[in-house]
């Protein structure tokens, strides 16, 4: 046996101790295809065939211990989850249990370690896992799903055999919060639950109460488990297309002169799933930027490497390829193992070479990887709550505060140009006062706009005048104004109390079609996307009448500043705040490209990149309501959405995508989505004739809502009652 090997980085060059081999053991018989098993202080292997041989990973200079019993091939082995430390084997032969701190008293005082047979001759065993309290163990033979006492082993004979499997057994795992269920995956693609492929490797995290099935063909099965739910599907990930986006992320944070070029002889790789274990994330004494500390993150071990990947948004936080890695002993694994420590600070992975008969113990240093990995989103210092006051050199203050700057110089007790006097002339920093929720607006594809009671009693209010169809409908923050928009190419104000229209603005003034408008600023302008770019409006809104000229409106509007995207794409979907003041706007563009502008500096503060699949048709923000308090932090967050790639939660702070909601259908048409005013929920619509409420801490839907006959197009919270208002096309 080899002495432990040095410690390796990237080629790269990224600095810290990323992976040390502390063991390499070159056997007589393959362990390509066993079943490893890692514990939080040992690993345990197959050696020579027949023999056990376990390794400490807590103190790498004790001697390995040995363990002899078995008379045919070791095909499974497992620890156990409680004291002491209970290790099961299985062969053709037999299935045995060993306790290891006795089998180690004995190799001390030279004795030979014994271990009790629990079964004998069950044939071949690929899975073998051990009960929370080490009572029971659920051994994997052929096709059927053997549970033996593993206290009082005398008998030899099981306790219960569970339903056969049409194929023979790959994968089982005891349920944590419920410790009586046991969930089995076979090759006949099936396990408790009937699914769509032949699993290999199972995993629950008790967190968010979800089962992870993953299969040899790179694919990963997310199900929910949580009570009422009827273990539904979650998502699917294709491991390769999350490792092929995850290295486009990480080659696009690379300057440019660092970049190498693309070579056509790649060959297109496989990413069998072969082992997932959690991932344990604990505080570190430098800022990693996950997207989510508080998310629950799994190790997946692969041929090719290991990655880190994260439950809450469905994406790769790490990816460790065994090829960047020129001196590990192992470059390809047929088997694999994962394990970290409490402390969160290393992980160890036992593999067993594909092509050949090496075992190696590998330590990674968590934190060193985790920086090694791009974070584009890091940096940006973005907030939705100004930090500051608007810059007398910025347009805002030109056009919200004219009068105040003038009230300085004329300050009573205040005889120096120079001095300041205590009048409030800076934005306040927070201001909410959302609408009363009375009224519902809605637009229509047949050119009109209506407006209805929030109890739907009565008759609407019909606002006529646009012919295309409604794209857009705002609410003022005062309530007396509703703005609309249509494909044909005007943006209309209406008086909310009656069907009056105070200002039309027309083809003449925007180059193409008015794909997103809104009032903003508290008002104080209307924001609008027209092509490429988005404008600022200051409007004087009157609906008062001269006597004589009737006909000629007095409301008058002036562009006051105009920005286009960083790109020149269209804008498909602007959103900004206009319950408080705020500086930023957010943009999509037909480049499925994500946006955010700084309107106090008066430029691009940051540019994501394939946000979506698909270009984002809706942004919607957190932006609270007069009738509920939330954290001030809760205001950074904001979701996007497009059709046929669900719904993303997003971190003002961070740009980094915090949660994924999926499971409502939404293929074909442009569905919108709705925060409710305490900030917990997210609402959608979907093509299933259903609206869905998702929780903001889970990523599978809370509730569906029926009683729509078509697709459900639009979602709206009322802003003072538990209400959530869906229109249908």
């Amino acid at each position: 046996m080899e002495e432990p090997r040095e410690t390796f980085s990237t080629s790269e060059g990224h600095g810290g101790e990323i992976v040390v081999e502390t063991h390499m053991v070159e056997s007589t018989e393959s362990a390509s295809h066993v079943h490893l098993a890692c514990s939080r202080q040992h690993c345990a292997f197959p050696l020579d065939g027949d023999a056990l041989c376990v390794w400490s990973t807590q103190d790498p200079s004790h001697q390995p211990l040995i363990l002899r019993g078995h008379l045919r091939p070791v095909t499974a082995v497992a620890f156990g989850n409680a004291h002491p430390l209970l290790l099961c084997s299985a062969s053709r032969d037999r299935v045995m249990m060993w306790n290891l701190g006795e089998c180690r008293e004995k190799t001390l005082d030279g004795q030979p370690p014994r271990g009790t047979v629990l079964h004998a001759l069950l044939g071949e065993v690929l899975c073998l896992r051990l009960s929370p309290d080490d009572r029971v163990a659920a051994v994997c033979a052929g096709d059927r799903i053997l549970m033996l006492d593993a206290e009082f082993s005398q008998s030899r004979r099981a306790l219960v055999e569970l339903g056969r499997h049409r194929g023979p057994v790959t994968a089982a795992e005891f349920c944590p919060w419920q410790t009586h269920i046991i969930i089995s995956a076979s090759a006949d693609r099936s396990f408790k639950v009937r699914g769509g492929r032949s699993f290999s490797v199972l995993v629950l995290d008790p967190g968010s109460q979800q089962l992870v099935a993953g299969s040899a063909d790179g694919q990963l099965w997310v199900f929910s488990l949580a009570e009422g739910h009827h273990y539904r599907l979650v998502t699917r990930v294709d491991l390769r297309k999350q490792r092929d986006t995850f290295s486009t992320r990480k080659l696009s944070s690379c300057p440019e002169d660092s970049q190498l070029p693309p070579t056509k002889e790649e060959v297109e790789e496989t990413l069998p799933v072969l082992s997932l274990a959690p991932c344990e994330f604990f505080f570190f004494p430098f800022n990693l930027s996950l997207s989510s500390r508080n998310a629950s993150c799994l190790w997946i071990g692969s041929s090719a490497g290991l990655f880190i990947f994260n439950l809450a948004n469905f994406e790769l936080e790490a990816v460790l390829h065994f090829k960047e890695f020129g001196s590990l002993s192992i470059q390809v694994a047929g088997s694999c193992a994962m394990m970290s420590r409490p402390c969160g600070r290393k992980a160890f992975c036992l593999l067993s070479a594909l092509f050949g008969k090496k075992i190696a113990l590998l330590e990674v240093d968590l934190a060193a990887l985790l920086r090694s990995q791009p974070h584009p989103g890091v940096g940006a210092r973005l907030s939705v709550l100004p930090r500051y006051a608007v810059l007398t050199v910025c347009f805002l203050f030109e056009y919200v505060y004219p009068a105040a700057r003038a009230i300085v110089k004329d300050q009573p007790l205040v005889f120096h140009s120079k001095v300041t006097s205590s009048g409030y002339t800076a934005a306040r920093l927070l201001f909410f006062q959302a609408g009363d929720g009375q009224r519902l607006a809605c637009g229509l594809a047949n050119h009109l706009s209506l407006v209805f009671s929030a109890d739907l009693t009565g008759t609407p209010a019909v606002f006529s005048g646009h012919s295309g169809a409604v794209s857009t409908v705002c609410w003022s923050h005062n309530g007396r104004w509703l703005l609309s928009a249509s494909q044909d190419g005007t943006l209309r104000v209406w008086s909310a109390r009656r069907p009056e229209l105070a200002l039309c603005l027309g083809k003449d003034m925007f180059p193409k079609p008015v794909r997103s408008a809104q009032f903003y600023y508290l008002d104080a302008f209307i924001l609008l996307s027209s092509g490429p770019e988005f404008q600022l409006l200051k409007c004087h809104i009157s609906t008062s009448r001269d006597d004589v000229k009737r006909y000629k409106q007095k409301s008058r509007c002036t562009p006051v500043f105009r920005l286009p995207t960083t790109e020149a794409v269209e804008v498909t979907s602007l959103s900004a705040v206009n319950e408080f003041y705020s500086y930023l706007v957010l943009a999509a563009g037909r480049n499925r490209t994500l946006e955010v502008f700084d309107l106090n500096a008066g430029r691009s503060a940051a540019l994501l990149a394939g946000v979506h699949s698909r270009p984002i048709h809706q942004i919607c923000q957190n932006k609270g309501s007069s009738f509920a308090t939330q954290h001030p932090q809760a205001y950074h967050l904001f979701a996007t959405t497009a059709t046929g790639d669900g719904v993303k939660l997003w971190d003002m702070r961070t740009l980094r995508c915090e949660r994924r909601f999926e499971g409502h259908p939404n293929r074909c048409h442009p569905c919108g989505i709705a925060w409710s005013p305490c900030g917990r929920y997210v609402a959608c619509g979907a093509e299933d004739r259903h609206a869905y409420l998702y929780e903001t801490g889970s990523s599978t839907f809370s509730r569906r809502l029926a009683g729509h006959s078509d697709t459900v197009m639009a979602v709206a919270f009322s802003p003072s009652a538990v209400q959530v208002p869906s229109p249908i096309p």
